[in-house]
């Protein structure tokens, strides 16, 4: 038989040394991953799926390999055909789970759920992607009683340690204990672990003797910026020492695509390759065809998402209403002439200062916006509340919520933001649940994993804006979940001056790609994508604002 090149496994690698130059034509038609100018010898991950693509290039171009490798091939074919299969029975839907043992009486994992933790076991390495409100937290109760996944961790946001152990310990008969301070200790007896993101930098040397068994990552998009922040290269050595990692989050991607390379890094580092191979096949910043990446995640078995429709949760769409609204232009001006500098600094200063004028540009703008149309947010916001609708206000900078406090404090607003400790948090949570107050004023970034809020709202007014379009999904699914009777209705209060403009535009091409790698099925909006949104914001001081005069409608969002 005609060979065309030469195949060995060394070390750790597959690799094909001399191949005839028309193979070399087709090999990186088939492996975007290798550079364009590359020559061989070509070197792919020893990886029982790389096997079964080289073993799939093979069959056209036989290459010339020893009795041993053709086996080694051959078994790593075989081991990858049976793994497949076994998921792909797991996913089908008379997919009939085994019992858990553990589980209080009365309580019962859905057949969704039970697939999720039944894909982990086979995987070894699952991010869940679920929508919003379909219990991903009971999902991590569960996998915490499968067979080898104790004593198992749970890293989670600041404040959600008190919900976190009421789930695992009303749901399951396992003991969780809430880890305090940064500093190990002698742990008490108990079976899960439940730190928070900023202690796990503290425990990560003591952690690899424990023998973790799982690890979840609650808000695993937390983790986006890979091991380039300590708290990431502490949760890259949580996940080495644990023999299952699952993460958790309805948004993955906050910005562009590629964030999803360092998320999966954590849960199975294998799935994506290295960032340079993955940036070669799917793109460095803004993902070229994030359709054909969500889908792939999803054939590779370590990528999971179910809607509400998908589960039989009948529930309305979103109604999300964008308003424009007045705002204070003395307030607004006061920033024109340090804007326009720090614009100007953006565009020709050295590389550094370039960065760090921009990076202020955007704190100064944004500020301003925010205070300049505070006022007018509590305006829509008291008109509500005193129409007899409870809602959510949400914000970012403190200033803000201080004008909101003095507009509103007849109406007792209670306050979850960054800034009030966790039993704090707790209490303006419960007051708002319980009826005490119609208004909780929120952080944009506080909320993550927070429920109960469905049971008492169904309007959430943004008086603020964040960069990230999965920030904002995140704070609408504290209401658009189980439990809500009502369809939810999100307003978005703009002005036409600030940072609101460029912002808006910018959110367009993240959505877009976040949309459509988490679900594919939805198709990709298009939009122009230079990749670096910052930009349209030093453009404007720049070029000058325009902004025309805004039309008042406070009367629609009523």
């Amino acid at each position: 038989m005609r060979t065309y090149g030469a195949l060995a496994h060394v070390g750790d690698a597959w690799v094909i040394g001399a191949l005839e130059p028309h193979a070399i034509i087709r090999l990186k038609a088939l492996f975007p991953q290798i550079p364009i100018a590359a020559g061989p010898p070509f070197k792919f991950r020893d990886t029982p799926e790389r096997a079964a693509d080289l073993a799939w290039f093979l069959h056209r171009y036989p290459l010339a390999a020893s009795a041993s490798d053709i086996g080694r091939l051959a078994g790593a074919v075989e081991k990858h055909a049976a793994a497949q299969d076994a998921m792909e029975m797991i996913l089908r839907a008379d997919y009939t789970p085994p019992p858990l043992v553990g589980l209080r009486e009365g309580m019962e994992i859905r057949p969704y759920q039970a697939q999720a933790i039944a894909l982990l076991e086979a995987s070894g390495g699952l991010l869940v992607g679920d929508e919003v409100g379909l219990g991903k937290t009971f999902i991590t109760a569960g996998a915490c009683l499968s067979p080898g996944a104790l004593p198992a961790i749970v890293v989670y946001h600041a404040h959600l340690q008190r919900q976190w152990c009421e789930v695992i310990e009303r749901f399951t008969t396992l003991r969780a204990h809430p880890v305090k301070g940064t500093r190990p200790y002698g742990m008490p007896a108990c079976d899960v672990m439940v730190f928070r993101y900023s202690q796990i930098a503290g425990w990560a040397d003591v952690i690899g003797w424990m023998g973790v068994g799982l690890v979840a990552f609650d808000e695993v998009q937390d983790l986006r910026r890979g091991e380039e922040t300590e708290k990431g290269r502490a949760a890259r050595r949580l996940a080495d020492h644990a023999v299952r990692r699952l993460g958790l989050s309805a948004t993955p991607i906050y910005n562009y695509g590629a964030e999803i390379w360092n998320v999966m890094r954590f849960l199975n580092a294998a799935a994506l390759g290295g960032f340079d191979e993955f940036g070669r096949e799917w793109g460095f910043g803004v993902i070229r065809d994030p359709k054909a990446l969500g889908t792939y995640l999803r054939d590779s078995h370590v990528f999971i998402r179910r809607t509400k429709a998908d589960v039989g949760q009948q529930m309305p769409p979103v109604n999300r209403i964008v308003d424009t609204i007045d705002y204070d232009r003395v307030e607004m001006a006061s920033i024109d002439d340090l804007a326009r500098d720090l614009a100007h600094r953006a565009t020709t200063g050295e590389f550094i200062q370039r960065g760090a004028a921009t990076r202020m540009l955007d704190l100064r703008v944004r500020h301003a916006t925010g205070v300049a149309k505070a006022k007018s947010v509590a305006t829509i916001a008291r008109i509500l509340v005193e129409g007899g609708t409870p809602i959510v206000l949400v914000g970012w900078h403190r200033d803000v919520y201080d004008i909101w406090l003095s507009e509103l404090a007849h109406l007792k607003p209670a306050l979850y933001t960054g800034s009030e400790t966790a039993a704090g948090k707790n209490a303006s949570r419960d007051a708002f649940v319980n009826g005490q107050t119609n208004l909780l004023i929120m952080s944009l970034r506080s909320g993550a994993g927070l429920d109960g809020l469905q049971y008492r709202a169904s309007t959430m007014v943004f008086g603020e804006l964040d960069w990230s379009p999965g920030v904002h999904h995140q704070c609408i699914g504290r209401l658009d979940r189980e439990g809500q009777k009502e369809p939810v209705t999100a307003i978005f209060l703009v002005c036409e001056d600030g940072s609101d403009p460029p912002m808006m535009e910018v959110l367009g091409l993240k959505a877009a790609q976040a949309s459509a790698i988490v679900d594919p099925s939805l198709g990709v909006q298009r939009v122009a994508a230079d990749g670096e949104g910052l930009k349209r914001l030093v453009r404007r001081y720049l070029d000058g604002k325009g902004a025309a005069s805004p039309t008042p409608t406070l009367e629609r969002a009523a």
